[in-house]
C-alpha cells in the first residue's frame, strides 16, 4: 500500500474503528477526483469519516445540514446588490471549499438537489450566466438515511450517477464497539492530524491517471458493463459514466497498492461499490429474493478474466 496514503488511513482510524474497507474505497474515490454517497443509518459515524478526512488531508471543509427549506442559493451563492458601490457583487455559498459534506441530502427538495449537478460534473458554479471555476481538489461527500425513513426525498438517477461510489459504513464490530464506548474513538476527533498536503494529493492524483491499462483489461470492462444490461436480473445496466467510473477507481485502486499498471482483481474490487446504485434489480430478481450484491457477484463470475499482452 501507498506510504503516505497508509499514514492518512491510520489517522482516520483512530476516529473510525473496523471500517479498513470503507476507508479504503473513500481514499480510492479522492485519487480517482471522485464523489461519495454515503447511505446509512444515522449515528455510524459519516460525519466523523468526512470530518477526519479533511483534516488528514489539510483541505477547506465545510458541511450544510440538508433540510426542506435549504435553498439552491445556500449551496452555490447568489448576487446582492450594493448600494454604495452601485453594482451587483457576488457572495459565495458553502460549495466553494475543497471538501463539501451534504448531510443527508435526501431531505430536501429536488430542486435544491439538483443545484448540485453542475458542480459535481464541472466543478464549477454557474449564477446569472456567470461561472466560477471551484477550488482544486474539490469532492462531496454526500449522505443519506435510508430511503424509507420519514420526510426524505429520493435522488434522482441523473444524480446518482454522478457519485463514483456508495458506501454503507455499517455497525461497528464487538471490539470497535466497546473502543467507542471506553472513549477512544469518536472523543478523539481533535486529535487527528493532516499528514498529507494539497499539493501531494493533486501530485498523486496525477500519478493516477497515469496507472497503466493493457488493451484486454478496457475489454474487459466492457463486457462486465455490457453483461449488466442484458440480464434478465436487472431492468437498467450500467451507463458509460459508470464504466468510466469504474476504470477510473480500478486505476486509482492500484495506485493505492503501489503499483503502475492495473490487474483484473483492481476491477473485482472496485465494482460493487462503483456500480450499487446505477443497477436497477428487475422484477425477477425481486421475486427471488435476490439483492443487488448477489446480482453482481454472479456476474462477475460469469465472464473469464482476460489474459494480459504484458
Amino acid at each position: 500500500m501507498n506510504q503516505s496514503l497508509q499514514t492518512v488511513k491510520n489517522e482516520i482510524k483512530k476516529v473510525l474503528r473496523g471500517k479498513d474497507s470503507v476507508i479504503d474505497m473513500v481514499l480510492c474515490t479522492l485519487l480517482a477526483k471522485g464523489h461519495i454517497l454515503l447511505e446509512d443509518i444515522p449515528g455510524v459515524g459519516k460525519t466523523t469519516l468526512a470530518v477526519a478526512l479533511s483534516k488528514t488531508l489539510s483541505m477547506d471543509y465545510k458541511r450544510m445540514q440538508f433540510t426542506p427549506d435549504v435553498l439552491p442559493s445556500d449551496i452555490l451563492g447568489f448576487q446582492m446588490y450594493d448600494k454604495d458601490a452601485g453594482s451587483f457583487h457576488f457572495v459565495s455559498g458553502a460549495i466553494f471549499c475543497n471538501l463539501f459534506l451534504a448531510d443527508e441530502i435526501n431531505r430536501t427538495s429536488p430542486k435544491t438537489q439538483s443545484a448540485l449537478l453542475e458542480v459535481m460534473e464541472e466543478r464549477k458554479v454557474t449564477i446569472e450566466g456567470k461561472s466560477m471555476t471551484l477550488p482544486n481538489p474539490f469532492f462531496v461527500i454526500a449522505t443519506q438515511n435510508p430511503i424509507g425513513a420519514s420526510g426524505t426525498q429520493k435522488l434522482p438517477d441523473s444524480q446518482l450517477d454522478r457519485f463514483f461510489v456508495r458506501l454503507s459504513i455499517g455497525y461497528p464490530d464487538r471490539t470497535s464497539a466497546t473502543e467507542i464506548l471506553m472513549g477512544k474513538s469518536s472523543e478523539q476527533i481533535d486529535s487527528v492530524q493532516s499528514v498529507l498536503t494539497i499539493d501531494e494529493l493533486l501530485f498523486m492524483q496525477e500519478q493516477t491517471e497515469k496507472v497503466f491499462v493493457d488493451e484486454s483489461l478496457y475489454g474487459y470492462i466492457v463486457d462486465l458493463v455490457e453483461k449488466t444490461r442484458t440480464t434478465d436480473y436487472l431492468s437498467q445496466g450500467i451507463s458509460p459514466r459508470g464504466s468510466i467510473a469504474i476504470l477510473k477507481m480500478a486505476k486509482a485502486y492500484a495506485y493505492y497498492n503501489n503499483r503502475n499498471f492495473l490487474v483484473p482483481d483492481d476491477i473485482l474490487a472496485v465494482f460493487y461499490s462503483v456500480t450499487n446504485h446505477r443497477l436497477v434489480l428487475s422484477t425477477k430478481a425481486k421475486a427471488e429474493g435476490l439483492s443487488d450484491y448477489d446480482v453482481v457477484e454472479a456476474l462477475l463470475s460469469q465472464i473469464p478474466l482476460p489474459k494480459l499482452s504484458r
